[in-house]
């Protein structure tokens, strides 16, 4: 290979290197799926972000995590699809496209719904063109062959035929029931689209009087708008108190209307007055007991909220307004007894932020208890579904154990019209694909299906189901790994497993990669009514991406909340600014090498030896916790490899030889920095992917992309751990001296004496072996190493692993101080020799350890009894001197 011209400025600039190289990437085809059938295939479907605005951190975070893993696999030689897409995100985006029309004084109904679907498509399209700007500005490695959309041919192809083959089976029905009602946005929620909040209300107690004039019975409620639509009052069968009553009549407050008192045991004889209004039409309960009962059904409140005809003299008036005149009304009837403060939890829109409404309506259901018994027996089996961390199968299994129905129509123009059509003069329902032929009878059901029933089918939809002939369904699925918050294991993880079981009868994939929110340094949720919210392309502008995305990977372990803070952004820039510096010097100074001249087979120096050791330890590590997907501990084993043995020591003790005149010892370490910084660039790469290509490309290799080059792997022949031991007692005895220096303010520039007095002859052999290295960095008038040195009375030292360091310095220590120091290092030594007897006299740990822990914990032991010997030592010294 021919010489490289090093083009690397020489300041770090995040901008200057990451523009243009995504294209160069693209261009490439670096990220594509190739089918290559020698390959195993690894896939990642993308969680489809919704296209109603812009990513938020919290999808930099769960983005930057799939490209780590994906970068990784493809570079281990797998054949990697990560698939892109995004979802129409029916209540939302439709939400925001009805607010830009109010802003130009139009609403969907004079559009009609073909127009307003088609602005809608424009929407979709200008986000789109965002998101894609924002993945890229992230580096993430997508596969665009093969972006899907919610709403495309082949996904709606998918959503009719899951819902024709539940339909068929009797798992989808229609039917009249209680379901949450956004009053602001007119549609039907699922249960977990309600955000449960506290709110200060109050408890209304009325007397309802009995039509045999006998008296009166007590009810309470905290709603007292929906009385309009009572048809009942229940007691418990078994209560004493009301018994008798059962049967009777009473006549409704204001309304006149006579309705019976029934028994029914959902009554609680304990709370209250142990007598409940019922509201069939207003509340899931009473919709219940009215089914036992056979009650009637008066529904007194209209789409948005407001009341209708049923609510008489109310009629027209806003349901909360509707409230304050009712209570002013049965308080001057002297139905209205007391008003009782009360704190409960009302449920509000996830989307609209309005108070959600029980209401009665027809709708269309999914029967989930079947697929929700499949979706628990799978977790009984080898090849369940993984939760990481596992304490999340047990959120995940108590929702699907109290499983309700999910009500899957949305009273919507955006998105999957439900495939049902109404005959327009038997009433009769038709499910298919297809309308029916003599389409001009027939009307289809104009509601559309909740967002999440199509995302439920993501990770084998995209793939090209119900073709199972598709190349991609038979390579791809079932995936492998599935990243996301959270927050939406009920939402969407819970729906995918249940659907992947149903319609391929495997698992949709095999790991869940569970992680927190992103809060701000405080730990609060980011929100703009706090204002703490934080663009990441913001970030990207000010640190670049690939500070962000080792902040945002790094900073957590799995399953936990994040706290973003800026200043954690810019030590990793600094950190990205180290690598560069460290880079930029290894390079310069290789003058010139070619991939072909990179040599390790000549002789090397304890420091070559050791940092190839330490790299493949630092290999070994990273490659086992990443298959853990603990990246916070990655990111802390790469940060100590790279700043600390790397940049701070071994960069150091290159410039010996390669400022020398051994032009033998020169191509060993330009090769053992080649060699290492190659390796450690494509370690880092899926962490931080633009500077560790730019260095990559300066580096000697064999062309192409650092996307596409081999993972790290261990290289026993370039292990050697007596190497490493060595080196790790010079940083030892170097760290102390230069310790001992700063404490008396004996600048490293002034020449010292220096005595290394070691516990036998092989620790004398190593130390003489590696002078020069202690002379360089110690900088020594006078170094004496041996087992019996005669040494001066005023001296400081230190004890490390097998060495004792004294340094004369006369005029420059006051003895009193020095003992104390020495002493409060002998209590330090002497807790960790009473921590590691007290363990090894603890018969319960002897005989459940490993015989290897047993035996690290006997050679810590050893070492500290010595350490505390040598300092116990010195301390006399010192007080006979």
């Amino acid at each position: 290979m021919e010489t490289k011209e090093l083009t690397m400025p020489t300041k770090y600039d995040p901008k200057s290197i990451e523009k243009g190289r995504y294209e160069w990437w693209l261009s490439g085809k670096y990220f594509e799926a190739k089918g290559e059938q020698e390959k195993q295939p690894y896939t990642i479907v993308i969680p489809p972000p919704n296209v109603t605005g812009r990513l938020h951190l919290g999808h930099a975070w769960d983005t930057t995590l799939q490209d780590i893993l994906t970068r990784m696999k493809r570079m281990q030689g797998f054949d990697v699809l990560w698939l892109p897409g995004m979802d129409h995100a029916g209540i939302a985006t439709q939400a925001k496209v009805e607010e830009k029309l109010r802003s130009e004084g139009k609403s969907r109904y004079d559009l009609g719904r073909e127009k307003f679907v088609e602005e809608t498509w424009k929407w979709k399209e200008e986000y789109a063109s965002h998101i894609r700007e924002q993945w890229s500005k992230l580096g993430l490695g997508l596969d665009y062959t093969r972006e899907r959309f919610t709403l495309d041919e082949g996904l709606s192809d998918a959503v009719r035929e899951v819902f024709v083959k539940l339909y068929n089976k009797g798992l989808i029905y229609r039917g009249e029931r209680i379901i949450n009602w956004d009053p602001s946005t007119k549609t039907a929620l699922s249960d977990i689209e309600v955000i449960h909040q506290d709110v200060q209300g109050a408890f209304y107690h009325m007397h309802y009087p009995l039509v045999d004039g006998s008296g009166t019975i007590d009810v309470a409620t905290t709603r007292p708008e929906t009385m309009l639509g009572d048809t009942a009052v229940a007691v418990h069968p078994e209560d004493d108190r009301y018994k008798h009553l059962i049967g009777k009549m009473v006549k409704l407050p204001i309304v006149g209307r006579e309705i019976p008192i029934v028994g029914d045991d959902y009554v609680d004889m304990e709370f209250g007055s142990g007598v409940v209004k019922i509201t069939p039409a207003h509340d899931p309960n009473d919709f219940e007991v009215g089914n036992r009962h056979d009650l009637e059904r008066v529904l007194v409140m209209n789409e948005d909220g407001s009341m209708n005809a049923n609510a008489g003299i109310y009629q027209g008036l806003d349901r909360f307004e509707c409230r304050k005149q009712i209570v002013k009304d049965l308080q001057e009837q002297g139905v209205l007894f007391k008003i009782e403060e009360h704190l409960h939890s009302v449920g509000h829109s996830e989307r609209s932020g309005a108070v959600v409404e029980p209401y009665l309506s027809t709708q269309w259901f999914v029967k989930m208890q079947p697929l929700a018994d499949e979706a628990i027996a799978l977790q009984s089996k080898e090849e369940k579904v993984h939760f990481v961390p596992d304490r999340f199968e047990n959120t995940y299994m108590r929702w699907m154990e109290n499983i309700r129905d999910w009500c899957i129509s949305r009273q919507l123009w955006w998105g999957h019209r439900i495939p049902a059509w109404y005959h327009k003069e038997t009433g009769e329902v038709y499910v298919a694909h297809e309308p029916p032929a003599d389409i001009e009878n027939w009307n289809q059901d104009n509601d559309v299906l909740d967002t999440w029933f199509s995302s439920a089918l993501w990770p084998f939809s995209t793939m090209g189901w119900p073709n199972t002939d598709s190349d991609d369904y038979k390579r791809y699925y079932p995936t492998d790994a599935l990243v996301t918050g959270y927050d939406i294991i009920f939402f969407w993880v819970s729906r995918m497993i249940f659907q992947g079981l149903e319609f391929t009868g495997e698992r949709p994939f095999k790991d869940v990669l569970i992680h927190g929110l992103v809060r701000d340094a405080e730990g609060r949720k980011m929100s703009k009514s706090l204002g703490n919210g934080v663009d990441p392309m913001d970030v990207i502008d000010q640190y670049g991406a690939d500070s962000l995305r080792y902040f945002l990977s790094t900073g957590s372990s799995p399953g936990q909340d994040l706290r973003f803070s800026m200043e954690k952004v810019e030590s990793t820039w600094n950190f990205a600014n180290k690598i560069w510096n460290a880079s930029r010097f290894a390079l310069m100074n290789m003058n010139g090498l070619t991939y072909e001249e990179i040599d390790l087979t000549g002789e090397k120096s304890v420091a070559d030896k050791w940092i190839l050791t330490r790299l493949n330890e630092t290999i070994e590590t990273v490659t086992r916790l990443s298959d853990r997907y603990e990246f916070g501990e990655v990111g802390r084993v790469l940060y100590n490899f790279i700043w600390d043995d790397f940049c701070d020591w071994y960069i150091e003790m290159a410039k010996l030889p390669l400022y020398g005149e051994n032009e033998a010892a020169k191509l060993t370490t330009r090769s053992v920095l080649a060699y290492v910084l190659d390796n450690t660039m494509r370690l880092l790469h899926p962490f931080m992917p633009f500077i560790t290509e730019e260095i990559w490309q300066n580096l000697p290799h064999q062309g192409g992309s650092i996307t596409v080059a081999a993972w790290p792997t261990v290289n026993e022949e370039l292990m050697d751990k007596e190497a490493a031991a060595e080196m790790k007692l010079l940083v030892e005895i170097i760290r102390s001296v230069r310790n001992i220096r700063a404490e008396v303010n004996t600048p490293l520039s002034k020449k010292i004496n220096m005595f290394l007095k070691a516990k036998d002859s092989s620790i004398v052999t190593a130390l003489e072996n590696n002078r020069g290295y202690l002379e360089r960095f110690c900088n020594p008038d006078e170094l004496q190493i041996g087992t019996d040195l005669s040494t001066p009375d005023k001296v400081m030292s230190a004890v490390v692993t097998g060495v004792e360091i004294i340094l004369p310095l006369a005029g420059l220590i006051n003895i009193d101080e020095e003992i104390a120091r020495l002493g409060k290092e002998w209590d330090k030594l002497n807790n960790e020799v009473d921590r590691v007897q007290k363990k090894l006299s603890n018969q319960g740990f002897v005989a459940k350890a490993p015989e290897k822990v047993i035996a690290e914990e006997k050679a810590k032991e050893q070492d500290y009894l010595e350490k505390r010997a040598a300092v116990e030592a010195r301390i006399n010294e010192l007080k006979n001197s």
